[in-house]
């Protein structure tokens, strides 16, 4: 006498998915990550209300059971944490996004400091948080009298200073902005968007409390927010 298989219904159990005949180990590790990275992209992208199971299913592209799959790794990892059917970011997020900074400053800095030395100016990394810019990185020069002391953790709106304004000055406008006075009475600035780094909004500046030559110092600063962006990439 057989015994039937056949699970009850409404059984959340997901089916086991089969890869693509002729797929390699390579290529089916490949497509694995990537899939898991347009799931966890996905659920980032849902603002207040969270996708369901069936909704990642239809945005990723891949069957429910495929989706049921690749959140035990993110769950695991507190990347995402399901509220029955939902799925949302999970703090883990939090402690990845504490790790990008001093990445960010680490690789930026051999090059702020070669600008810093150059121009015999406090020179610094900003980076946009929403309306709010932030210096993630200073560096002042060596062998000045006296410069300006700028500190890491600065905050101000991303609508004052030329390095709050340069983070999102399109590639049709200027190559770099200049300030006066905007943060600091009496300050100089000069600033350039930092370009081709994917999600990221930031800028190079340079400040000093004597005026700055545009022509001599911008094009300088561009180069160097190039160098940030290799660094970065």
């Amino acid at each position: 006498m057989s015994t039937s298989s056949a699970r009850p219904a409404g059984d959340p159990t997901p089916e086991p998915e089969r890869e693509p005949a002729g797929a390699t180990p390579t290529k089916e590790s490949s497509l694995t990550l990537e899939r898991g990275l347009n799931l966890l992209q996905a659920v980032a992208d849902a603002d207040s209300e969270a996708p369901t199971i069936s909704d990642l299913a239809n945005i990723v592209g891949v069957s429910r059971a495929a989706v049921y799959r690749l959140l035990g790794p993110l769950q695991s990892r507190g990347l995402v944490r399901r509220e029955g059917s939902k799925v949302r970011l999970g703090l883990g997020v939090l402690w990845l996004a504490g790790k990008v900074v001093p990445q960010l400053r680490f690789a930026a800095l051999p090059a702020l400091r070669a600008l810093a030395e150059r121009v015999g100016a406090t020179v610094h990394l900003t980076v946009a948080d929403g309306n709010e810019a932030q210096a993630i990185a200073v560096v002042e020069p060596s062998w000045t009298s006296y410069h300006v002391a700028y500190r890491v953790g600065t905050r101000h709106s991303v609508q004052r200073g030329a390095a709050g304004r340069a983070v999102d000055l399109s590639e049709e406008g200027p190559k770099w902005i200049t300030s006066v006075g905007e943060l600091q009475p009496g300050a100089y600035g000069v600033a350039a968007p930092v370009r081709g780094v994917a999600g990221l909004r930031a800028s190079v500046g340079v400040i000093a409390m004597e005026p700055l030559s545009p022509d001599e110092v911008g094009p300088l600063v561009v180069r160097t927010c190039s160098a940030v962006a290799d660094a970065l990439g």
